[in-house]
């Protein structure tokens, strides 16, 4: 039975959007596969972990039966990009589905599409709202690089999504670091607070474009949603209760330096070369007008970087993880950034000039 007739390139680019949420070894063999639905026309794929599900919707002229099977994501993804571009048939019998392009064919095992799990998303009251998905992918990058990765405090991997009126904030912590991220919405919403968990905003990061097209988002329980072109994103959100953020964001910094991003940051990437591989730390030392940057190794080895600054205060030294400040001024678009400063030991605080929609703290380390 002929499934679809399409290009290599039609199959693979919705292929792609959602099978990097599966997982390469799972205890349900069935969560390793895509599942494919062609209705006359209209051809869907979706992948799920149980945490997440991904959905693309796209048309396919071009003929074929309606049916709906499961096959390897990751073979079909494998066999599709070692493939020249050009014109390729799905065409399935019995428990095999037949891959052929030119003079290949590929015969992939399947799986029934009735024993998928689906996740459905809750009926009941929801927050709808709409932004650009440049605006919302540009706070999820200012923020995704400060969520914890494996923390036993589970509601730090994952990102805090705060609505406030007419107010979206975005807030991620490991611990020894804090970004937030505000964006102002056109119409004032409901007061609502939820932790989405890191997967599903590596997806979104991933995934959004830097266009002035729409994404929707709806809350609604412990669910949310993401529907923006052709995808629909369904997570499940982390149940826990994030920290008072407001706490860790120091107040009076009374020292102030402001750099050229640019300039510090390839200033930093060079001293990183020679830190400590485990402890990745480096000294800080400010002189009115100038920011020297110094690291060390156990081999004895030193970096010395020296770069101008805006900065009028008394001499001040004080330790970093490079890898931190590195993740931060990658993420920010700006020409310059500030940095406010207290004692040695006291966090540091990242703004931007003449906006005050951004926030990153880094706490200082002992070198």
């Amino acid at each position: 039975m002929l499934l679809l007739t399409t290009t290599r390139d039609a199959l693979l680019a919705p292929l792609q959007s959602v099978s990097g949420i599966v997982e390469k070894r799972h205890t349900l063999p069935i969560l390793s596969n895509v599942l494919i639905e062609k209705q006359a026309e209209a051809l869907t794929l979706l992948a799920t972990d149980i945490e997440i599900q991904i959905t693309t919707h796209q048309s396919t002229p071009g003929g074929g039966e309606s049916a709906s099977i499961t096959v390897s994501a990751r073979k079909l993804q494998d066999i599709l990009r070692a493939l020249p571009d050009g014109e390729i048939s799905l065409v399935l019998d019995d428990k095999r589905l037949t891959l052929k392009a030119g003079k290949s064919r590929y015969a992939l095992q399947t799986l029934p599409a009735a024993d998928y799990p689906r996740m459905q998303l809750n009926s009941g009251e929801s927050l709808n709202l709409r932004m650009s998905q440049k605006d919302f992918r540009r706070q999820l990058a200012q923020v995704a690089y400060a969520m914890a990765a494996q923390d036993i405090r589970y509601y730090l991997n994952g990102l805090l999504m705060q609505v406030l009126g007419n107010e979206l904030r975005l807030v991620a912590t490991d611990g020894h670091r804090l970004a937030l991220s505000s964006n102002m919405l056109e119409q004032e919403y409901a007061r609502t607070e939820v932790i989405l968990p890191r997967k599903t905003v590596l997806e979104l990061n991933r995934q959004l474009a830097d266009s002035d097209d729409p994404v929707d988002i709806t809350i609604t329980g412990n669910q949310a949603a993401f529907r923006f072109g052709p995808i629909e994103l369904i997570t499940k959100l982390i149940d826990g209760k994030f920290p008072d953020y407001d706490r860790v964001i120091p107040q009076g910094n009374p020292r102030l330096v402001i750099a050229h991003r640019a300039s510090l940051l390839a200033a930093l990437q060079r001293a990183a070369i020679l830190t400590n591989e485990k402890f990745r730390g480096l000294r800080v030392v400010l002189e009115p007008g100038l920011l020297r940057v110094i690291s060390s190794n156990a081999e004895q080895e030193e970096a010395q970087e020296e770069l101008e600054v805006a900065y009028s205060g008394e001499p001040l030294e004080l330790g970093f993880n490079v890898t931190y400040l590195l993740d931060m001024l990658n993420n920010v678009g700006t020409e310059s950034v500030e940095i406010h400063l207290n004692e040695p030991m006291s966090s540091a605080l990242f703004t931007l000039p003449e906006n005050d929609q951004f926030k990153a703290v880094v706490m200082p380390m002992r070198i």
